[in-house]
């Protein structure tokens, strides 16, 4: 069964709690995910840093459970 997009974001924020985690599904299938992940925590980083971080707070999902996922990182303006 595919993660939901409120699934996805809630591990997302509980990793980076100041974030701001916008979730569309790419394929109205529930399992093409985008998210675009605005965070502080990313200053500093780079933008392969930022998605580590990203995926590392899904927790090995990827490729699994969580089929696709489009990601955008950035910092607050």
């Amino acid at each position: 069964m595919p993660m939901s997009g409120p699934e996805i974001e809630e591990m997302i924020l509980q990793a980076l709690p100041d974030a701001q985690v916008e979730m569309t599904d790419l394929a109205g299938d529930g399992d093409h995910w985008a998210a675009r992940v605005t965070s502080a925590s990313f200053a500093g980083k780079s933008r392969v840093e930022q998605h580590k971080l990203v995926y590392e707070a899904l927790g090995g999902r990827m490729g699994g459970v969580l089929h696709a996922l489009q990601l955008t990182t950035a910092l607050p303006n």
